[in-house]
């Protein structure tokens, strides 16, 4: 990581009698997937930019333990989530930002039951609150007229009803916002969730994502947003079986918003 990116530990802050503003929960696939570390990194730039007292968890940070509990195995799930609800509230965490949005649904509507109480924001969210509030300001710059289409996860879209956000952040960007045939309510699945993203998927006559990644093509959109890191893999592997690498770029909103800004 480069000089510019700061990031704290919430034990850092604690050492010092100081609480963290937000707590930045970086999930499994910000932290070790290659491709999600540039979202991390995009979205950690604009935290800073923004003069946002953040932290994270650093190596306490586990699994929510999401991909457990959609597979089936709910001990599992419990036993994460525990592991992570006595780390949290050790620390009197109040709230968490994230740019998962399988780790955002999983601490927001299944950690209350086990006795973990959050303000759980999306990042999405977060950052229309930083721009409304005047912490953040964006212009369009290389995405000024830029035909964009944007994919709901289905954690964040049908799950939470956050269809708005994400989409006012690209219109904020000055670009042209076109609807896949299949959008918000109706938004066709990635083929990530429910744990499918760690295996093989099942024989069919069509893989979910390249269905998906048909439908954003016939947009005639030059960029595919995305608002979470498994949809972004999905999005990204069926831009190469199409063979439109170059032509066509997948990018989470905080990367377009960070390159708008060239940080």
């Amino acid at each position: 990581m480069s000089e510019a990116i700061k990031v704290p530990t919430v034990a850092e802050f604690i050492a010092q009698n100081k609480q963290p503003e937000v707590l930045f929960w970086v999930g499994c696939s910000g932290s070790f997937d290659d491709r999600s570390k540039k979202i991390t990194k995009a979205f950690v730039k604009l935290l800073n930019k923004a003069g946002v007292e953040f932290a994270v968890l650093g190596a306490e940070e586990s699994c929510t333990g999401d991909p457990a509990k959609r597979a089936g195995n709910e001990f599992l799930f419990q036993m994460q989530a525990m592991m992570n609800i006595e780390v949290l509230n050790g620390y009197e965490i109040k709230r968490i930002v994230t740019a998962c949005p399988h780790c955002f649904n999983t601490l927001k509507n299944e950690y209350p039951e086990l006795g973990g109480n959050y303000e759980v924001i999306h990042h999405t969210s977060f950052l229309k609150d930083l721009i409304a509030t005047g912490r953040l300001t964006i212009e369009g710059g290389k995405f000024k007229g830029k035909k964009i289409t944007y994919h709901d996860p289905c954690y964040l879209g049908r799950a939470n009803e956050i269809y708005e956000a994400p989409r006012d952040l690209i219109e904020k960007l000055d670009a042209a916002l076109v609807e896949m045939k299949r959008s918000k309510r109706n938004g066709l699945c990635c083929g990530a969730g429910g744990a499918q993203m760690f295996k093989e998927p099942e024989e069919g006559k069509k893989d979910i994502n390249i269905e998906r990644t048909e439908e954003a093509l016939d947009t005639g959109a030059e960029v595919i947003v995305a608002a979470c890191p498994f949809c972004n893999t999905m999005m990204s592997d069926g831009i190469k079986a199409a063979n439109q690498e170059g032509k066509v770029e997948v990018l989470d909103v905080a990367e377009m918003i960070a390159n708008a800004e060239d940080l």
